[in-house]
């Protein structure tokens, strides 16, 4: 059978630990003789992630290494997100019947505008919520850096980290809950150990698959 991706990740165990980096490309020099620093924000931005898993007996570590071997190194991709951000914080989460979607084709930079949320909740966003925009094969994630307050028009603007990676079409919708961004495999070796007690420990390294 064919592998396709994205991967999803396996559910036979959780995830011990997870350390997710926002990772900016920022130039800086700074004068030896004056320490007058000079600084010029690029435009990459994405994220990382350190994956711990919890130690497991071989049936149920195989499943992760067959996971991990599918892979192929960084070739193929995976959708993953942050475990404890499934469900937003804000009043978004109480409306499952709002429809919340681009707002305004042409959009660029590190703010979103949105409509069709419920008209004048106060806090229907907020900060680090997660976004994500596109299907899962373009799957964008977002995460929200101010409240948001929806308007008497059921509109909102977010502040969002990282920067739109492409101008997102007007009407789109995005998706508040579940929501996840496609990685990959940092590097492209695939290790695990196993102990005198025969249970096995793994832990990986992913980047965000741009």
């Amino acid at each position: 059978m064919a592998i396709s991706y994205p991967l999803t990740l396996p559910t036979t165990t959780g995830i011990a630990s997870i350390v997710f980096t926002a990772r900016n490309t920022v130039g800086l020099t700074q004068s030896p003789f004056t320490l007058k620093q000079q600084v010029q924000r690029n435009a990459g931005q994405r994220w990382e992630a350190t994956v711990t898993l919890p130690p497991m007996p071989r049936e149920e570590a195989e499943e992760w290494i067959s996971f991990l071997l599918k892979l192929n190194g960084s070739f193929g991709t995976f959708l993953m997100g942050d475990p404890n951000g499934k469900v937003p914080r804000g009043a978004a989460t109480s409306y499952p019947s709002d429809v919340i979607a681009i707002n305004g084709a042409g959009q660029t930079g590190n703010t979103l505008n949105l409509d069709g949320a419920t008209a004048s909740i106060s806090d229907y966003v907020k900060a680090g919520d997660y976004i994500q925009i596109g299907g899962a094969s373009t799957t964008n994630l977002y995460k929200a850096l101010n409240d948001a307050d929806s308007n008497s028009s059921g509109e909102l603007t977010l502040d969002i980290w990282p920067n739109l990676r492409s101008s997102p079409t007007d009407g789109g919708v995005i998706s508040g809950q579940n929501a996840v961004a496609q990685f990959r495999l940092a590097n492209n070796q695939t290790g695990f150990s196993i102990n005198q007690a025969s249970i096995y420990g793994l832990s990986f390294t992913a980047v965000e698959a741009l």
